[in-house]
Order: structure tokens, then C-alpha cells, then sequence
């Protein structure tokens, strides 16, 4: 039966869509940042023979929790800037072997790439997600440069970037009421960043890796983008109090327990 053409599927259209904006945002540049997104068989199925697979792809994990699972990923070394003009080289789909040790390949990297080294990272915090929500199909790490920043000049810890994101604006709290988890400085690509992010995954869908970027987790695209955006946002209202000489006011706890109430979300107790 002949398929679909993968380049209207959905999913590439998002993908496309989503590295394009993160590239003119200046939170991906050159080849920094990776997307992975969960896809169902049968959606993949619809544009691709899943029995033919192109490569087989060995990786630096045991990703037996997720084998038979299928995703879009950004690849190795590839400028977001690129994927627009041309996905097929920029992307793959890949599927998580039986093994557990490899992926197969089954569309993509036509120049012989790879997926982002960051593969393992993601996978981990994909198992992580998917245990406290079934729905969670989207990883996303951007350098979101606001966010960035606050990790030289602001107090280092979880709840201290927390208060600050919520403070800045009223959203914040109703957008991700469980904060931001806070990661100090780790080499990036290793499984020991991996397995870190994974363990507050569990708590959060924001870990913010220091002096490096941020890593986002939700059901869609739009919603992980939201997600990352809302607390960039916030970072660069931080950004402007500073320069206008510091806080003198801000939203007390009760404006934030009367908020939560209003919009029927539970703050993270820690961060109070």
C-alpha cells in the first residue's frame, strides 16, 4: 500500500515549526538544542513501512522501558536553522530496538547523522514523565537565554528560582504550579546529566540545567513550548527589575493561595 508523504505528516510539520521558532527566538542557536516526540504506531504508520528500517542506530543506554516506542527526533550536530529547508536530513524517526541498546532508523539523517547526543537524557526523562503522566509525549531543550542568565546572577536553588518565576508574573503559578527544579553544573550528553534530569523530572516539567539551558516536558508541542516560554518570560521581566534597581513589591503568598484557588492548581508546598 502506498503511504503517505511523511513530509505533511503532522508531526514533522510541528517539528519543523517548533525548531524554526526556537531559532528565531535565539534560544537554539548553531546546533544547540533537541526535540524528542513520542509518536503512536499507527500514526507513523500511516507514512512509513515500520518494517524497514534503514539503519540500526547503537546507543550508551539501556532504553528497555521504551522498546517498541516510536519518535521524531532532532539529530546530531544539526542547525535548528536547517530543518525548515530541509527535514530529511535534520530529523529522524526512530524507533527503540528490541534490545534496548539501539534504535532503528526508519526515516532521516540522510547524510548518514545520528540523533542528538542527548538521546539517553531524553530518553530517561521520557520513562521519568510517562510514570506520574501516561500522556507526556514531548522533551525539549532549548539555551532560553533570560533563563540562562538567572542561573550567574541568582540564588541557585530550586525554590529561590521558583519564587522569583512565579513573582514576576501572575501566570507563572497557573502555568507550572509544581516550580522549577534547579540542576547544578553537569557535563552535557552524559548519562549522569541524564539520570539527574530523570529524577526531578518526577517532580517537575522544568529543570533548569546551570549556566546551560532548560529542559521542558508536556503532552504536545505547544504545550512544552508554552511551557518554556512562560518561564523565559518571566526571566526577562527578572531581567528588567534588576536593571530598574531590584524588587520593592511583589505577589504575597496569599495573592498566590488565592490564585491557586481561582484557577484550581496546587503549588508546589516546598517553595511556600
Amino acid at each position: 500500500m502506498e503511504k503517505n508523504n511523511i513530509l505533511d505528516a503532522p508531526f514533522v510539520k510541528e517539528m519543523v515549526e517548533v525548531t524554526s521558532n526556537l531559532y528565531r527566538l535565539g534560544w537554539d542557536e548553531r546546533n544547540g538544542g533537541n526535540i524528542t516526540y513520542l509518536l503512536d504506531e499507527e500514526e507513523v504508520a500511516n507514512y512509513l513501512d515500520i518494517n524497514n528500517v534503514l539503519r540500526n542506530i547503537s546507543m550508551d543506554f539501556d532504553g528497555t522501558p521504551l522498546k517498541g516506542k516510536y519518535f521524531i527526533v532532532t539529530g546530531s550536530g544539526k542547525y535548528f536553522k536547517n530543518v525548515v529547508t530541509d527535514p530529511a536530513m535534520n530529523l529522524g524517526v526512530i524507533r527503540v530496538a528490541a534490545d534496548g541498546q539501539s534504535v532503528d532508523l526508519l526515516w532521516g539523517y540522510t547524510d548518514g547523522g545520528v540523533p542528538t547526543s542527548e538521546l539517553p537524557a531524553h530518553l530517561m526523562s521520557h520513562i521519568a514523565r510517562l510514570e506520574v503522566d501516561p500522556e507526556n509525549r514531548v522533551v525539549m531543550h532549548c539555551h532560553a537565554s533570560h533563563l540562562l542568565a538567572m542561573t550567574f546572577s541568582h540564588e541557585l536553588t530550586s525554590k529561590a528560582i521558583t519564587r522569583t518565576l512565579w513573582e514576576m508574573c501572575t501566570e507563572c503559578l497557573v502555568v507550572f504550579p509544581e516550580g522549577v527544579q534547579v540542576l547544578p553544573w553537569l557535563i552535557p550528553g552524559s548519562n549522569e546529566i541524564g539520570e539527574a534530569t530523570a529524577a526531578k523530572m518526577k517532580e517537575s516539567r522544568l529543570i533548569l540545567w546551570s549556566y546551560h539551558g532548560i529542559y521542558g516536558a508536556g503532552k504536545t508541542m505547544d504545550e512544552t513550548f508554552g511551557l518554556i516560554e512562560t518561564a523565559e518570560k518571566a526571566a526577562e521581566i527578572y531581567t528588567y527589575v534588576c536593571a530598574q534597581g531590584g524588587i520593592r513589591q511583589t505577589i504575597s503568598d496569599e495573592n498566590f493561595k488565592a490564585l491557586a484557588e481561582q484557577f484550581g492548581v496546587k503549588p508546589n508546598p516546598e517553595f511556600f
